[in-house]
């Protein structure tokens, strides 16, 4: 670049820079904002007694927090006060509604087995092999069985399923058929 067109080119920011320092001098840009602005109007908060109420804040002020000694950051709940317990060991009586024992996990009908699982070489998702008598059922995790049973996940040794009325989980361990020495 030469001196003459370096020489235009300071000429012209110094012109530019002007105009700039005008413009903001002369509040031409503030006018423009406080008039967009203005047009809004002012209203207060519907507050009915916007003085400050003391009896209720020296009654806050004088109030003492006393816990149940619960840490609120753990999951594991506190042991009960001692005289619950002390009347717990002489009454022997139940305390509290008795509560039913959980129905056992569910199981797969009958004679179904899971004899086996195996992948498809593409990359897919294990395959497991059920068999009902001359049945066999090939599913994958997620598809169900019988339209009773969810597949949610297949094991080397296991797999594992969901009744889908009910929502519980059970599992079934894989079975080794014996395998029957040929004819001789």
């Amino acid at each position: 670049m030469s001196e003459r067109n370096k020489g235009i080119a300071l000429a012209v920011l110094v012109v530019v820079a002007v105009l700039v320092w005008y413009y903001e001098r002369s509040g031409d840009s503030v006018t423009a904002t406080s008039a967009q602005y203005g047009e809004m109007s002012y209203k207060p908060l519907a507050v009915e007694n916007p003085a400050l109420q003391r009896d209720k804040q020296s009654a806050s002020q004088k109030t003492e927090y006393k816990g149940s000694g619960r840490d609120l950051f753990s999951e594991i709940a506190p042991p009960p006060p001692q005289e619950v317990r002390q009347a717990a060991v002489t009454s022997h009586a139940p305390v509290g509604p008795q509560i039913p024992p959980p129905p056992p996990p569910p199981t797969l009908p009958g004679n179904m087995k899971f004899f086996g699982y195996g992948t498809i070489p593409n990359g897919t998702a294990k395959r497991a092999f059920l068999t009902d008598g001359d049945n066999v059922y090939i599913v994958g995790e997620g598809d169900t069985l019988l339209g009773k049973y969810r597949v949610t996940k297949i094991g080397n040794a296991n797999l594992d399923f969901e009744e889908i009325a009910s929502g519980r989980h059970g599992s079934t361990q894989l079975t080794e058929e014996p395998v029957a020495a040929p004819a001789s």
